[in-house]
């Protein structure tokens, strides 16, 4: 809810019940739709919870984290102008709905729910792919999951520390996907495509965690952190020299250079990929193919 939204209660366009469960939803964001529908009752007025429940989702404000998460986003001190108890409600309605919305489709374990931590990472993982690592802080992270900062602290000592866990992650997950991908082929040139195939997807189409290992720290001049990522950077870089190494190639080949001159390559499309002519496995099987066979004619 906006300041615009929170204010709605006194619209004078607005029927004196729906400006009534407005009301009441800034005051008391804590009564469920039959409360609210029983002291309207007293005060004169006629509505079903149902009907109550209709409003609030008009308004975006049908859970009660929800309704709390609007008070602190209205009020100037943020989430410090909800109680304690208010606090920790919010905090469980978020992870709640948090968990609810995870995938249960074999891209995690059933038996292992998500945790706090986890919901942490991939918050950041989305605001530092969409807006960048300087431009997001840890209280922009903090929000985006409905805790407090010093929360997302109990975790993660800095925003670099935070950055450095999600891009360990994130290289982990693309690595093992790659490592499944390719274990069935024998074709060195095969092997290859199909690594870059899953590495230029998943930047471009894969989930946040995964979306961050393209990004070039280097671009916005941090060569602190990037130092920092590199060792974590050095087992997938392991990966493709590996793959690179079984390539059948001419003699004289800088093989080092050749697998520089991919893996760069690749890490820029998350920079001007538009969706349209190519999808990102056929931008990534191009480049392999202008690699192996050249762009001269014969």
């Amino acid at each position: 809810m906006t300041s615009a939204t929170a204010a709605a209660h006194d619209d004078p366009q607005l029927s004196p019940t729906e400006a009534g469960i407005l009301r009441l939803a800034h005051d008391e964001p804590e009564l469920g739709q039959a409360a609210v529908a029983e002291r309207l009752r007293r005060a004169g007025l006629t509505i079903s919870a149902s009907g109550v429940r209709y409003i609030w989702q008009r308004h975006g404000l049908e859970t009660t984290a929800k309704r709390l998460q609007a008070l602190a986003d209205a009020a100037p001190e943020g989430l410090a102008a909800l109680t304690d108890s208010q606090r920790e409600l919010l905090e469980r309605g978020t992870l709640s709905a948090q968990l609810a919305s995870a995938p249960c489709d074999g891209t995690r374990d059933k038996e292992e729910p998500l945790d706090r931590r986890q919901i942490i990472l991939n918050a950041a993982a989305e605001l530092f792919s969409d807006q960048g690592y300087d431009r997001s802080s840890i209280r922009d992270i903090a929000r985006k999951v409905g805790l407090l900062p010093g929360s997302v602290y109990h975790h993660f000592a800095s925003k670099d520390e935070l950055y450095l866990a999600v891009h360990r992650e994130g290289l982990q997950r693309v690595m093992s996907t790659i490592t499944a991908e390719i274990e069935a082929l024998s074709d060195p040139w095969e092997r290859l495509r199909r690594a870059c195939e899953v590495h230029v997807a998943q930047m471009i189409e894969g989930p946040a965690v995964e979306r961050i290992t393209g990004h070039n720290l280097a671009l916005i001049g941090n060569h602190e952190l990037l130092a920092k990522i590199q060792p974590a950077r050095e087992a997938y870089e392991q990966l493709f020299r590996d793959l690179v190494t079984a390539l059948p190639v001419v003699p004289g080949t800088d093989r080092s250079l050749l697998r520089l001159f991919l893996l760069g390559g690749m890490n820029w499309v998350y920079l001007w990929y538009r969706e349209g002519r190519r999808t990102p496995r056929q931008i990534a099987d191009a480049m392999v193919e202008m690699v192996r066979r050249g762009v001269a004619p014969s």
